[in-house]
Formats: structure tokens, sequence, C-alpha cells
């Protein structure tokens, strides 16, 4: 049976060495609660870190066999591989260049010789335990290489991969030196998933600049698979910590923490000691507050919980210094016998000491400089079960984009910041009430359980729609299936596009005429009565009539602009503006005047950008800039950018082959189709053919056509063998 393989730096057990004895400890963090549904099912299995080196042969055959016992399978690192992998490329390079701290990014190569070996001992590791048809689920930004080297060792695979932390912008990301091949490696995914799409859309930007690949409607081409990249807001367990407010151990702490605090006012601080997370912000804010509004200096305490985090790290120690140094100069200045204004811990506490904390707390203060999700506020919500409370969020933490009802703020604003807490502090009952309900109706309805069932979906949506671009090569076999169906046939209609299908591309494209053995298959073709030969092109007509209008075939010029019946005149398929041509032009002029080789082709309605005789490397950097940013104004007056062979064309969206195509098969009684076409463009067309058509793509395997064929060649050779 198929099985999931979850796949993540760590693993949900902590495996600690204590007299000489082993320890295993579950982990709290949300990925082993919201996953722990799936790996401990069936056969399915987590790889992993088990979060200690070991030395010892025997230690660790002792470990893989007491993991094994519950789902999971230990990857051993070295005490280098934990130092130059972990700590140092993924912790000093990617953390904090994804975060927009890049003024802390290290770039040291054994860092990232580091980071791909021990990406290559995790592939090893699932190449042990994988069989075709497994769903493999790779997590986070210390395995990014990872789903490409598990593409090369089983091609067919399903892989899907989640970022738990933000992707940043190009222009961020673009100063890492190893940024291809960390894009080429998260591409090896089916599914490429994050929590906001702000971080999918800078994604999908580094992969059309960088990379270089098509990006449309959160799908990446590579020319072999489609690749989606998609927004998925990670959940909590919210039952867990809806539960556990209500157990007696938490309600024995809550009435511990009241007696000690009387009646004041709680603000709740919880973070892991990181750059990332805004702590000294905080403590300035909430300084600034006592000294604009005295009247709460008494009433209010801000309990602070930093856990430990790196402070060996020079960055880390020098926060930490920081944020002692604020604490004791904050209490020092405002204290009283009575009252300590911080009550500041640096260590992690107990998940039930934390939800008696989640539920006396008047206020949680989450105010991250930058953040992937951050799950504090919403398991600060799921605990709330009287309802009250004020929940004081970072617009730059992705539940932002879900909790409107929060009191949203610019973690650097530190004046909004002080008037967000006064806000909330002053904030009547029944508006906190009604507040926390619609935030506890997202958190509930987009829990934990949610996100892992949508990705899943997602995921196997997408193997689907890339089964569905699969096709087969015109094989002997096919090709005789083909010409049995078409000899009996009465009223065949044959479909061909002409650059790249019945003639080969030329550096020059009006060099692309036809030769006399074109000519003469056409010409063999349109005399017999029984055929109607349609050749579909987005040539301009001028150009298509000069060439083959001698012959009684009909066309469909311009991508479905004009029409014209072998025995008619040209005519329009609608009415269309060329308006937008005065924008776009110049546009196009000033590439053209930038990229010596390129020049502009003008149709009736499109405009397109021709490269074919430009330097490689240049190409591509201009038609990547070109179409990003044709691409940000046809938005807004409603046209199409496609990319050809060696093109960017702009065009009127309501035009495509496939429009021209339909009319054709509706007016004219058939009993055999064959379309045939090369590019993106005649995709439209396939997309209109009745299923039992002979669909065939020229020159790729990708695609809605049921069969491929190499070259133009090929396909002269097939339109031959229909010939009388």
């Amino acid at each position: 049976m198929p099985k999931t393989i979850i796949i993540s730096n760590r693993l949900p057990i902590k495996v600690q060495r204590t007299e000489d004895k082993l320890t295993y400890e579950s982990s709290e963090g949300g990925l082993a609660t919201g996953l722990g549904s799936i790996y401990k099912t069936d056969d399915n299995i987590w790889i992993g870190w088990p979060g200690t080196y070991f030395t010892d042969e025997a230690e660790q055959q002792q470990v893989t066999k007491d993991l094994a016992e519950q789902s999971m399978y230990p990857v051993f690192l070295t005490e280098a591989e934990i130092r130059d992998f972990y700590e140092g490329f993924s912790n000093e390079t990617l953390w904090p260049t994804f975060h927009y701290f890049n003024q802390y990014a290290i770039y040291e190569d054994t860092f990232w010789e580091a980071y791909q070996q021990v990406n290559q001992k995790f592939c090893r590791a699932v190449m042990e335990l994988a069989n075709p048809g497994d769903t493999i689920w790779v997590h986070d930004y210390q395995l990014l290489l990872l789903p490409n080297l598990i593409r090369e060792e089983m091609t067919e695979s399903t892989i899907g991969f989640f970022q738990h932390i933000p992707f940043p912008s190009y222009e961020i990301f673009r100063l890492l030196p190893w940024r291809e091949q960390i894009l080429k490696g998260m591409l090896g995914a089916d599914l490429i998933g994050f929590h906001t799409y702000d971080d999918a859309r800078h994604f999908l930007s580094s992969v059309s600049r960088i990379v270089g690949l098509n990006t449309a409607q959160g799908l990446i081409d590579n020319g072999y698979r489609s690749i989606m990249v998609d927004a998925f807001p990670m959940g909590i367990d919210d039952e867990k910590y809806a539960s556990l407010a209500s157990s007696e151990e938490t309600k024995s702490k809550i009435e511990e923490y009241r007696e000690a605090l009387q009646e004041q006012k709680i603000i709740l601080s919880i973070d892991r000691l990181d750059y990332s997370k805004g702590i000294p912000q905080r403590l300035q804010a909430f300084e600034l507050f006592l000294k604009e509004h005295p009247e709460f200096q008494g009433k209010v305490t801000l309990f602070m919980l930093v856990v430990p985090s790196r402070d060996q790290v020079e960055t880390y120690r020098q926060l930490k210094e920081t944020i002692d140094e604020l604490v004791g100069r904050i209490n020092s200045s405002y204290r009283t016998i009575t009252w300590n204004p911080i009550q500041y811990f640096y260590r992690s506490f107990p998940i039930e000491e934390l939800s008696a904390l989640y539920s006396i707390a008047d206020i949680a203060l989450v105010t991250p400089m930058r953040d992937g999700m951050n799950l504090v506020c919403k398991e600060y919500i799921a605990s709330k079960l009287d309802k009250k409370g004020v929940l004081v969020l970072s617009e730059m933490a992705g539940a932002s984009r879900e909790l409107a009802d929060a009191l949203l703020i610019n973690p650097n604003d530190l004046g909004q910041l002080v008037q967000a807490i006064h806000a909330a502090l002053t904030m009547p009952e029944d508006e906190q009430t009604m507040r926390m309900e619609h935030m506890q109706d997202i958190v509930r309805r987009y829990n934990i359980h949610h996100w892992v069932e949508i990705f899943m979906n997602r995921l196997d949506y997408i193997k689907v729609k890339q089964q569905s671009m699969a096709t087969q090569y015109l094989s002997p076999e096919e090709s005789e299936l083909l010409v049995n169906s078409f000899k009996p046939a009465k009223q065949r209609l044959l479909f061909l596009d002409y650059d790249g299908t019945l003639t080969s591309f030329t550096k020059d494209p009006q060099n692309a005429l036809p030769d006399k053995e074109l000519l003469a298959t056409l010409e063999c073709l349109t005399q017999d009565p029984k055929n109607r030969v349609v050749i579909v092109s987005g040539r301009d007509r001028k150009t298509l009539h000069k060439w083959l209008g001698h012959l009684p075939v009909d066309f469909i010029a311009e991508h479905g602009v004009w029409f014209k019946e072998r025995s008619g005149d040209w005519e329009m398929f609608q009415t269309l503006s060329d308006a937008w041509k005065t924008e776009v032009r110049p546009i196009l002029e000033l590439h053209v005047s930038r990229t010596p080789g390129s020049f502009i082709e003008e149709k009736d309605f499109s405009l397109v950008w021709h490269y074919r005789k430009v330097d490689r490397a240049l190409a591509e950097l201009r038609a990547r800039e070109l179409s990003n940013y044709l691409l940000f104004l046809a938005a807004n007056i409603n046209l199409q950018v496609m990319e050809g062979d060696k093109i960017v064309e702009v065009k009127n969206v309501e035009v495509n082959k496939g429009v021209g195509s339909t009319r054709w098969m509706e007016q004219y009684p058939h009993d055999f189709i064959l379309c045939i076409g090369d590019d993106r463009t005649d995709e439209d067309m396939f997309r209109v053919m009745p299923e039992d058509a002979f669909t065939i793509k020229v020159g790729s395997e990708r695609s809605l056509a049921r069969f491929n064929l190499d070259n133009s060649k090929e396909v002269r050779k097939l339109l031959k063998s229909l010939c009388p």
C-alpha cells in the first residue's frame, strides 16, 4: 500500500542521553501535533534528526529500533554537520536572509557544502524507505535541496514541499550566492506551499527572474511538469488548547497566578530569543506606554517569557543583553514595593503553565518584525474560553492575513504600538467578546487538520493535472490507428499550426517560407474533397495569404483575429480595439534598443518581440524582464502576454486559437479531426477538441494533446501518409 513519508529537520520526538540512558520526549510543536494523525497510521513514517548526535554505532541501532516502533526513522548527523549545516547555513545564512535581516547573513562555502551533504544524507534515508506510489512531504528551509534530489532518484514520485518561514522578495533572495541551486532544489516538488500569498508571490517572482521559467496563475512550467505554488495558512490543534484551558491542572495554575498578580491587567509576551521577534521594540513601546499613561502604573504587568535560543552566537548574545538591560531599566525606573512592571523569564514553560498564562492574559502582544505564521496568537485565541481578551498583532506576521479582528500594528511604529496597548486595555468587554468570537471561528475552522487536508488535496489535484498533460509518443502502432480512422471518414477537419509544426524555426521569421515538400504535401491533402485543411497560425494574414493563398486551404490568422474560408474573403472574428498598442509599443521599442538582435513584429491586433538572434544569456534576461513588466501592465488593460519559442507576444485577451477552431467545428460536419501544434498558443486549440480527435503536440511531452512528435519532419511524414 502507498504510504506518506514526512521529512523535516527534526523528528517530533527529542532523544536525550542522561546517565548512560536514552530518553524520548514528545515535541509540543505545531507540526508534530498537526501531522500526528498522518504519520502514526498504517505504514506512514516520519524522517528527521533525533536531536542529539551519536558516535556509537550500537546507540544508533538502538535509537533506530526504538523510533521504528513510533513510525519514525532517524537521520544521524555528526557534530560538524550540526555546526555547519544547521547552525551554519540554515540559521546563519538562510534564516536571516528569509526574514529580511540579510545584514546578519554569513556566506560561507563550507556551510553550503555541509548543507548539500546533509540534504544528500536525507535523500539516501528517503530512498531506503520510499516505494513507487508513496507521497513524500518535505518541510522547511533546512531541506530546500531535497525535493529535487528525490525527483532525480524517483522521477514519478509525488512530492510536496512546505516552507514554514517567510520567503523574501526577489531583491533580498538574489543576494544569496546559491540562489539558483536553491530554487531548482525546491522545484523538484509538485506542490510548493507557503503561509501567505505574499510569500508565494515572492517565490514565483524569483523563479521567473532567476531560473527563467514561465509562471502563470500559480503554476510553473519547467518543460516536464506543471508545479503548483499556493498559500496554505497553518492552523493549530484548537481542541487541544481549549481542552488544556479547562483542565484541573490549568485551573489550579490560574488561581496561583491570580493570587500572585492580584488585580493586575496582564499583558502576555511569549517568544523564542530571535532578532526577528521584535522583543526590544516591544519593551521600548511598553516603556513609552508607562510614560505617556501614568494612570496605568501599578495596574498593568507585562509578563514576558523568552525561550532560550542560540545565545552562544554573538548576534543572539547581544540581543539577550539588550533585552536584559531594557527589562532592568524599565523595572528600576517604574517598580514599587508592591508592583513590578515586567515579569521576565528566560526559560521555557510547561504547556499547562502556558495555557494558564493564555487564559489570564488580558492582552497578547505578538509583534514580530517578520514571521512566517506565528502560532502563539492562535494558541492564545483558542485558550480564551471566556471570550475576553485582546490580541495586538504585527502585520508582518502571516497570521495577520487571517485575524483581521486583532489590533494590527506596524512593529516599527512605537507610537502605534503604544496606542494599540491603550486601546486594548480600555476596550469594552462586549467588543472584546465580538472580536474574540470572530477570531475563534477562524482558528476553529482553519485548524491544523484542515491545513493538512487541504494541502494533501491540492497535491492530489496537481498530480491529476500533470497526468492530464502527459502525452504519449505517436508510435508506429498509434500512427496506424490514426490512418485507419482517417481512411473511412467522410468529412475530415485538419487543424495545422505553421511555425514549428509544418516548418522548423529560422532566425529570421520571414525566411520560414514553405518549401516544395510542404507545398506538395498540402496540395495533395487538399485534392481530396473529404479533407478540409485549416492553417491555424499566429502569423499575420498577409504573410499567410502570400505563402499559401494559392492553395484551397482555410486560414485562422493572428491566433484567431482573422479568418478566411478557402473560397471567401478575410473577415474578423469579432470587433477589436488596438488602441493599447500606443502604450505597449514604446516598451517593446525600449527593449529592442537595449537588446541587439531583437526586433518587433506588428500584426493587426498583436505585437511580438522576437529575440531568436540575441545572445542566449542576454535574451533570457531581457525576455524575463519584459514578460514580468508586460504581465503587470496587461492585468489593467485586458491584454494577454504569451511566451512562445523565442518570442514574447502581447494581444487582446479575447483572441485565441481555440475560439477560431470551435467556429470551424460548429460550421462544418465532421467524423474525423486531426489537430497539430507546437507551442502554448496551440493548447487553446487542443482544449476545445473532442475526446476522439487526434491531437498532437510537436517537440514536447507535456500538453493537453493526446500524442507528441519530436519535430516538423515527423509531422510531414505523418501528413504524407494521409495523402491518397
